[in-house]
């Protein structure tokens, strides 16, 4: 198991804004952030970031594919965090 750094003050914050308290948005979000989150790029954790300031019921809609956001990088994250339930 690969050891994941020690995260930043943004880092934790982000983290901490990941806790949805919605199990079904908790069963997509957690391992990302688990395993993931702060291992990615730059770029990937702002898109992250972006994701986690949508309201619970839209992160939902995008999750359950009943919607989709304007925003193509968060639209391409969501899919990911979806993936990672099949690794």
């Amino acid at each position: 198991m690969s050891t994941q750094p020690e995260p930043t003050n943004e880092q934790r914050r982000v983290i901490y804004q990941a806790r949805r308290g919605l199990k079904e948005l908790d069963f997509y979000i957690d391992p990302y952030v688990k395993q993931h989150y702060l291992t990615a790029d730059t770029d990937e954790q702002a898109t992250f970031a972006k994701l986690l300031t949508y309201e619970d019921p839209d992160l939902l809609n995008f999750f359950m594919n009943q919607d989709t956001p304007e925003d193509t990088k968060v639209a391409e994250l969501i899919v990911k965090l979806k993936s990672l339930q099949y690794d």
